[in-house]
């Protein structure tokens, strides 16, 4: 965009550059773009056979018409512009990327026009503005060496020539510049590989190019065009060629914002306006071209790669097509700015750019017959591929959905509606418009056979021809827009206003800025309410500067969880990215409104007009469409500026030349007289300007420019290095690319690459680790679902880019899975070897991890190999990007990531085989730092594998553990278990009783939250002391333990035949990777745990005041976790009865002064609770005078009693209580009924006077911390409450 345009220019153009052969060198052949070439060729050639070669000869068996030459700046003035100095290099290679081409009468020779941009080391731009056209050759010795090259070429070619292919249509006969020469048969050597000096003319591509500091695409071809007319016209112009290029170069300024200004051409007045500083920036490419050639689909789609900084080729023969898709995205994504390397039109000699491991938007020149399929693109993985002329698009995997799609598709359809044009790909609009002239947009109107006409759109050729549009009015007229107002304003507004630019020009600015309001509106609605959320540095500007890297600025998870859920996708992934980065970081530096970058300043305002105007809650964010409403006003301001021009420059003037100069042969441009041309007027109104640097720095702070103005030189320093942060290359030196100067560029890469890892693993581990540090221990620390996915999936994007640099030859889309089959393959055959001995730097499988769970499951072995086959093994993956991605999630919540790839790299044979010796896999430090990075991820658990593909068919492996002591050998009954996780359970499963462990496999049960076991009482001896069982996941190595420590069996214990058990995770704890680790994750925090050091078996007593702090625990555990947003959440049964849980806290309650009467039998609470029940029952019945809220009370509590009671299950006494328990935090009547059981004489009964329930103020602050459950909606697991109908 407009934005970093050269700040100190005020005039219109900067240079005025002309560019061809230089005579005095002779043809020197291109060696760098004829080596693409050949590259080209030759893998063509290597992919069919030997075939080819006949067919599609490389530079040096191209007929030399064909060939491609060096062309030179000729000349430029003035020689150099302080504000701006000239890159010989960049502009040679981008005036003419494709170097010199050859023509001789037979062929077309019509001038082409083409634009391009140079970004420099700073980031600004200046854009350059090129006419290409044909010229005699004058030069003897040119000729005869072309008539050389012909002898030789020919001479090679008959030997080649074995059998002559069918001649082609005539229609082919005509190569045109861009074509590589077909198969040449004959006829066809004879009719054009003769060039006879005697007979043909021959004609040289030539080029005279503006460079300006601002973007006035249709004003600079007009200035071109007129100048090449006047060259070859028959009469001469009214003043000599020097005139007016001194004119614009020194007498023309740029308009102030704001302004329109009109200036003589050669031929006739060239009218440009820029906008004001309270609109959208200045933006004067054609946007009606870009949908005619993509289409409205197509054109979101690339908008949403480009807004998530995904890799960007643009694939076009026409240069000036590739800058205005370009262009248009970029100035499409207002009020962001691109920050990535940004090449539009990559010269065929930086075709090595294209392995850059960044993300960048390049746009590739195609020679017209290539297909897609021969492009041999790097890498693919995360790669948007856009094949302007064949009007498609190749999006990467995944792609979310720009937010509203649909609503957004419609709103700008009928905003092409109303000037006539589809919203589809309309091949036929443009291929009539390219035959008609060159790339002009403008000309679409007086092409009749288009039907493309200003008039009605609904009687058009196209409506009848077309049905997508015939669909589309259909659609449009059921939302209610009548298409005959559209078009009464398309007249009226072109008939009544006396505008000073011709009509096609007016057209395209209308429809431009109308296209541009309804993509601004979108970002305004989306982020309306964006500033809430910046977080403000506490520190001074400097310390935050030195600090940029790790400070958040802007509250993400806050934002997001005020949007609408379907924008989630979209919104997590954007929010990551150095666009949305930059854009905050520079409203961070502008505090006040003097301050504000120009789009920074039109966005804000926009956003507070939408704040006044809607009356909603600002934080209650709705997915309603909000249509963009101040289309007219922005269409009025142009219309006013192009109806009465502010400024008429300087007219073209007589310079003081010597007599003679100035004459020049017609029909050749000639070099024009330096020394007028070389510096501008010595005093005009605004020449000061540009004199003193202080003077311009000050008028740089006033003229409200589209760039950044900064009141010191210091916030100049911190806006670029805060543009830089994350950014290594923005642009491509375009100077001579020696090998130095490639491996130079690639280090940077890799440093970026390495860079970029540290950043991601630190903001992924700042998300899970640092919500509060203080929940390290509390339930499980977790980020949002959405946002954890985002940052996964920009790692896997991170791993593609970085195996994909310096690839020695691709294959599949994925440079990741690719390596990993080849290790896969190497390894499975060396495990082939009869002696089995690999190489001792393998680790051999058979390492097994240790672990600290001591128990009868030892762990998974590690092996790469084995989760390659998990993956391999699921069918719902279809794609090889999709395989390595699962892979990664895989292996990050096996803890393995780093270890894995250390393996796949340790094969350096295979690396050696794969990659260059410049690619980051062999920069060995590097790549260690990257891995060791990669190690701090298995500091917190990630899920991302389990939670992502949850219908995919899981191993589990279920072991029961039971006591030493009391040997279970005699144990005859038949046991069983369950098993429940977050997604699904497995209904009963019977357990052998000789071996107590099974392996079945079920659908995703995600992360295990209780196990129900029992058994069925048959036998002598069924009574079974259990300590545990245990479950692992055979694809994660999950393993889950759940603690039991009870008898099951009548008559003994509580007289329980099942169990509910609550499990926890087992961490694996390995020597070598006890960097860190968060404590298990669901224990709850330490007090309880000093309390609790005597042995198990000896109960603990515990006094009344540790007992409240664990009830006090227990609560507040519950409590957090409700205040968790919903995906945020762990597993709320074990807060209730897991380990110090709710129901632990409330047992001590009861246990706590009960008397226990003999010594031998065991008195539960359950019995104490069946006593007070038949108390209630009995009192009820005697009608008690209570009132009516105690009878209530005992009415449920009764109630409640009995469904337990009753239930079939065989659960024990403590079952039963925790079931009560359960029920009663559910249904909010666990205070109630503690009042009640506090009041009862059973109480007095069986509890010592010292006992907590005999304490009225205890109660009470007991009761109190139980009400505060009263505003959750607790919804139970249904394995605690199966069997019981309340």
């Amino acid at each position: 965009m407009s934005t970093g345009f050269s700040s100190s220019s005020c005039r219109f153009a900067d240079y005025f550059v002309i560019c061809g052969l230089d005579t005095e060198s002779g043809l020197e052949p291109d060696e760098l773009s004829a080596l693409c070439q050949y590259i080209e060729a030759t893998k063509f050639r290597d992919a069919r056979g030997e075939l080819a070669s006949a067919n599609e000869g490389e530079n040096f068996e191209q007929s030399p018409l064909r060939r491609t030459f060096k062309s030179k700046v000729l000349a430029h003035y003035p020689d150099n512009v302080e504000w701006n100095p000239f890159d010989q290099d960049a502009v040679g290679m981008l005036c003419m990327p494709k170097g010199l081409s050859f023509r001789t009468q037979a062929d077309t020779r019509e001038p082409q026009f083409h634009s391009f941009i140079i970004t420099r080391e700073d980031g600004s731009r200046t854009y350059g503005f090129a006419l290409t056209f044909f010229e005699e050759v004058t030069s003897k010795q040119i000729c005869s060496a072309m008539q050389t090259l012909y002898h030789m070429h020919n001479a090679e070619q008959y030997d080649i020539l074995h059998t002559p292919p069918t001649p082609r249509s005539s229609e082919d006969a005509r190569p045109t510049a861009q074509q590589l020469h077909a198969a040449p048969s004959l006829s066809r050597l004879q009719r054009f590989n003769s060039y006879d000096i005697s007979r043909d003319t021959l004609y040289v591509s030539k080029c005279i190019c503006l460079i300006t500091p601002m973007a006035f695409a249709n004003a600079c071809r007009r200035v071109l065009e007129q100048l090449h007319q006047a060259v070859t016209s028959p009469q001469p112009p009214p003043l000599p060629l020097e005139s007016y290029v001194y004119n614009f170069l020194y007498e023309v300024p740029l308009p102030p914002s704001g302004r329109s200004l009109k200036f003589s051409g050669v031929y006739g007045p060239v009218v440009c306006q820029r906008p004001s500083t309270a609109e959208l920036p200045l933006f004067d490419f054609p946007l009606q071209e870009v949908f005619e050639l993509l289409g409205v689909e197509n054109v979101l789609q690339l908008f949403t790669c480009a807004l998530l900084e995904i890799q960007i080729l643009l694939y076009s023969q026409h240069y000036q097509r590739l800058m205005t898709v370009a262009e248009s995205i970029t100035a499409l994504m207002f009020p962001f700015q691109w920050q990535h390397v940004y090449v539009p039109i990559l010269p065929a000699s930086l075709l090595h750019f294209l392995d850059a491991p960044v993300p960048y938007l390049m746009g590739l020149h195609s020679n017209g017959q290539d297909d897609r399929t021969k492009l041999e693109l790097p890498q693919e993985a995360n790669l948007c591929f856009v094949d302007i002329d064949n009007h498609f698009i190749e999006l990467p995997e995944d792609l979310p959905q720009f937010p509203n799609k649909l609503e957004f598709i419609q709103e700008i359809s009928e905003v092409l509606l109303a000037f006539g044009i589809s919203s589809e790909a309309n091949p036929q609009c443009i291929e009539g418009q390219s035959k008609l002239r060159g790339f002009r947009s403008g000309d679409m109107a007086s092409d009749k056979r288009n039907g493309n006409l200003a008039g009605s759109p609904l009687n058009s050729y196209l409506l009848r021809e077309n049905q997508t549009i015939a669909r589309l009015q259909a659609l449009v007229k059921r939302t209610g827009v009548s298409l005959e107002k559209l078009d009464v304003k398309e007249d009226t507004s072109t008939k009544d206003s006396k505008v000073q630019c011709d009509e096609e020009e007016f057209k395209m600015h209308q429809l431009n800025i109308r296209v541009r309001e309804v993509f601004a509106n979108r970002f305004t609605q989306m982020f309306s309410d964006y500033e809430v959320f910046v977080i403000q540095p506490s520190q001074d500007k400097e310390s935050w500067f030195s600090n940029r890297d790790q400070m958040q600025n802007f509250d993400k998870a806050s934002f997001l969880s005020d949007q609408p859920e379907p924008y989630l996708p979209f919104l997590s992934r954007f929010l990551e990215t150095q666009m949305f980065a930059s854009f905050i970081d520079s409203k961070i530096l502008c505090h006040d409104d003097e301050d504000k970058e120009h789009t920074l300043r039109v966005f804000d305002s926009r956003v507070d007009k939408i704040r006044m105007l809607n009356v909603r809650t600002p934080t209650l964010r709705t997915s309603m469409y909000q249509k963009c409403t101040n289309i007219d006003e922005a269409e009025k301001a142009i219309e006013m500026r192009l109806c009465k021009i502010d400024h008429t420059a300087l007219h073209p003037h007589l310079l003081d030349m010597k007599i003679g100069q100035g004459r020049y042969e017609p029909g050749f441009f000639p070099r024009l007289q330096s020394d007028v041309l070389s510096t501008g007027p010595t005093s005009n109104k605004w020449a000061k300007r540009s004199a003193p640097a202080q003077w311009r720095r000050r008028d740089r702070q006033k003229q409200h420019a589209e760039h950044l103005y900064l009141d010191n030189d210091q916030r100049e320093k911190y806006i670029q290095e805060a543009r830089n942060l994350g950014t290594t290359l923005r642009q491509p030196k375009l100077s001579n690319l020696s090998p130095s100067v490639i491996a130079q560029t690639n280090w940077k890469f890799v440093e970026g690459l390495l860079k970029e890892c540290r950043n991601k693993t630190k903001r992924m581990l700042v998300e899970k680790m640092g919500r509060e540090a203080v929940e390290l221990g509390h339930g499980e620390v977790s980020i949002t679902g959405v946002e954890e996915n985002t940052l996964i999936a920009s790692l896997c994007d991170l791993l593609e880019r970085i195996w994909s640099h310096g690839l020695q030859v691709k294959q599949g889309k994925s440079a990741l899975w690719s390596h990993l089959l080849h290790y896969q393959e190497s390894k499975e055959k060396r495990d082939a070897t009869p002696a089995g001995l690999g190489p001792p730097g393998i680790i051999h499988d058979t390492e097994r991890r240790k672990s600290d769970a001591g128990c009868a499951m030892p762990p998974l072995k590690v092996s790469l190999i084995q989760d390659m086959r998990h993956i391999q093994n699921i069918s719902e993956i279809k794609t090889d990007v999709g395989k390595a991605r699962a892979w990664v999630r895989l292996s990050m919540e096996k803890k393995l990531l780093s270890r894995h790839l250390k393996q796949l790299l340790s094969d350096h044979e295979l690396t050696k085989k794969l990659y260059k010796r410049y690619a980051f896999l062999r920069c060995d430090d590097e790549k260690e730092q990257f891995l060791y990075h990669l190690l701090s991820f298995n500091a917190v658990d990630y899920f991302c594998f389990t939670n992502v593909f949850t219908t995919i068919m899981i191993p589990y492996h279920v072991v029961i553990i039971p006591s030493k002591k009391l040997g279970g050998s005699m144990f005859t009954a038949n046991p069983w278990v369950c098993v429940s996780g977050e997604l699904a359970e497995t209904g009963v499963l019977q357990v052998p009783k000789n071996t107590l462990e099974i392996t079945f496999e079920c659908q995703n049960l995600g992360k295990l939250t209780t196990v129900q076991m029992g058994h069925d009482n048959s036998g002598l001896y069924a009574k079974w002391l259990v300590e545990c069982v245990m479950v692992r996941n055979g694809i994660t190595g999950h393993t889950y333990k759940f603690p039991c420590g009870r008898w099951l069996g009548k008559g003994v214990d509580d007289g329980s035949l099942e169990r509910i058990l609550v499990g926890e995770l087992v961490t694996n704890t390995e020597n070598e990777d006890r960097l860190c680790r968060t404590p298990p994750m669901q224990q709850s925090p330490g007090m309880m745990r000093r309390f609790v050091t005597i042995s198990p078996n000896s109960k603990p007593k515990l006094n009344t005041g540790q007992i409240q702090e664990g009830v006090g625990e227990a609560i507040n555990g519950i409590v957090k976790h409700f205040h968790k947003p919903e995906k945020e959440r762990g597993s709320l049964t074990l807060l209730l009865c897991g380990e110090y849980g709710l129901v632990w806290a409330l047992e001590q309650v009861f246990q706590h002064g009960f008397k226990s009467p003999r010594l031998f039998k065991n008195v539960f609470i359950w019995d104490f609770l069946e006593k007070a029940q038949v108390y209630f029952e009995s009192s009820e019945q005697s009608q008690m005078t209570q009132d009516e809220n105690w009878q209530m009370r005992v009415r449920h509590f009764c109630h409640f009693m009995r469904a337990i009671n009753s239930t079939p299950r065989n659960i024990g006494k403590d079952g039963k209580f925790q079931m009560l328990v359960c029920l009663g935090a559910r249904d909010h009547l666990l205070h109630h009924w503690i009042a009640l059981l506090a009041e009862c004489p059973i109480t007095a009964q069986m509890y010592e006077e010292a006992a907590l329930l005999k304490d009225h103020s205890l109660v009470n602050s007991l009761i109190r911390v139980l009400q505060t459950l009263q505003e959750f909606n607790i919804t139970l697991e249904a394995s605690l409450v199966k069997g019981i109908g309340i």
